[in-house]
């Protein structure tokens, strides 16, 4: 692994023109501010922070809740034995090859290995992750909760509770909200189970989940989409008695619109269509879902006591006696414990550190009225974002609107504004270009003056002397 560092390090001396730090310093109070501050560690936190830095942008932190290599949902609540993504998919190294996940693997267990390699573990997939972090040097805090975002003399105060209760505050001109599938919202559990049965009867997929208590026991997962089969699956291969899953959907989705997406066009300028077409394209793909993989699906199929049934969604359910009653359309359905896949709801009032400002985020209902046949409550509920990912307000006069435009989301709820982008592996690398560019802009033209002024008291000779050459 030496060898592979020392050729990141020779690759990135060979291209460094122009990226030493060009932004002004600044202070509140006399305490250091952040050009950008970065919540999330995970893989999207990680490559804004090196492409800030590729920008000569180095005034930055990363702060995220987990501990050292718990960032993202890689080794706690992700049950897919590997990535979905095919192998091939570059995203934190933006396009260095020595960063490349192809690289570390091949300098990790040889070059034949990932010539016969499928797919990516997802926990080889982290210490991939964990390897960038510290070859590129980023700046991360861990054990760091952002649970507060103000806005004081032009600048963000950000409020972050640490280990042992401890808060802190960090002053930032930027803020990238790298959050990924929930940090647009919450995980969702319908209301119809979490008010009817206690909390020991049930858990989400991105709950921990004690496997090992399911063995021996009827197992109910609600959802289609991958993580409800992973979660299936991961019953099963723990023993238990039986698992059914059941699905409002009459089939199961089996286009994965993801494939379609993994190309330039797409990834590069789709944020630049407009509304109706954006629109268009987002309701198509949503509809689709991403479909469980092939190996996943057999995963569970290869397993006799699995079972799964297509259009039948669950009308209620309760507790009586030491089982769960689940009602559906065709009849009632008894298990021991329900896993439930059903995603997550976009909503910013759910962010603890979004809560307040929420009522100021202009979303997609708020700004497009869609054809009466094309309406999408869940597209409607998403921000609509501006072409650098910040927030827009509701209302143009609104005087928390500079502060909006100083936070960045680059999180799942980006979709239908961006396309696909930190929350992606397939697009990482080029939603970061055009994140990363705004934000380099923003912050030099803010300074605009100041810089011109640097350039005012420039006077370094470069023609120092007169006289004729010297002989040799």
């Amino acid at each position: 692994m030496e060898q592979l560092n020392k050729r990141v390090r020779d690759d990135l001396a060979k291209i460094q023109y122009a990226t030493g730090n060009w932004c002004i310093p600044h202070k509140h109070d006399g305490e250091d501010v952040l050009d950008v501050a970065i919540i999330g560690g995970g893989q999207g936190g990680l490559a804004t922070c090196f492409g800030l830095k590729r920008r000569g942008i180095t005034n930055t932190c990363i702060f995220d809740t987990a501990p050292k290599g718990g960032e993202g949902p890689w080794i706690t609540f992700a049950r897919m034995l590997t990535l979905r993504t095919p192998k091939y998919v570059t995203g934190p190294d933006l396009g260095i090859p020595s960063l490349t996940p192809q690289s570390w693997y091949e300098a990790r267990y040889g070059a034949a290995a990932w010539h016969t390699l499928d797919k990516i573990s997802r926990q080889d997939w982290q210490t991939y992750l964990d390897w960038v972090r510290d070859v590129l040097e980023l700046p991360v805090k861990n054990e760091h909760e952002l649970i507060d975002i103000d806005w004081q003399d032009n600048l963000l105060k950000l409020t972050f509770s640490c280990a042992g209760g401890v808060k802190k505050q960090v002053w930032a001109r930027k803020i990238v909200l790298a959050t990924g599938i929930e940090g647009g919202g919450a995980w969702h559990v319908p209301d119809f189970i979490t008010k009817a049965l206690p909390k020991t009867r049930y858990a989400h997929t991105c709950e921990q989940i004690d496997f090992e208590k399911l063995r021996g026991k009827r197992i109910g997962v609600l959802g289609a989409g991958a993580s409800a089969f992973d979660n299936a699956a991961t019953a099963l291969e723990h023993g238990a008695k039986q698992v059914d899953l059941c699905l409002r959907r009459k089939k199961i989705p089996s286009v994965n619109p993801y494939r379609w997406m993994e190309n330039a066009g797409f990834l590069s300028y789709f944020s630049e269509l407009d509304d109706l077409v954006r629109w268009r394209f987002m309701r198509r793909i949503y509809d689709l879902n991403q479909p469980p993989p092939q190996d996943t699906f057999w995963r569970c199929r290869s397993h006799k006591n699995f079972a799964f049934h297509t259009g039948t969604p669950w009308l209620s359910v309760k507790e009586e006696g030491k089982e769960v009653v689940v009602t559906t359309p065709h009849g009632e359905m008894r298990f021991d414990f329900l896993i439930i896949g059903t995603g997550f709801v976009i909503d910013l009032a759910q962010r603890p550190e979004m809560a307040k400002l929420a009522p100021h985020i202009a979303l997609w209902r708020d700004c497009f009225a869609p054809p009466e046949d094309e309406q999408s409550t869940l597209l409607g509920s998403h921000p609509y974002l501006g072409e650098r990912f910040q927030f827009l307000p509701r209302n143009a006069s609104d005087p928390l609107a500079p502060m909006l435009a100083a936070i960045h989301n680059f999180t799942f709820s980006a979709t239908p504004s961006m396309g696909l982008s930190g929350s992606s592996i397939s697009a990482m690398r080029f939603g970061v270009e055009k994140l990363t560019f705004g934000i380099g802009r923003d912050l030099f033209v803010q300074d605009g003056e100041k810089h011109l002024q640097s350039l005012l008291d420039y006077n370094v000779d470069e023609l120092v002397s007169l006289e004729p050459p010297q002989c040799v």
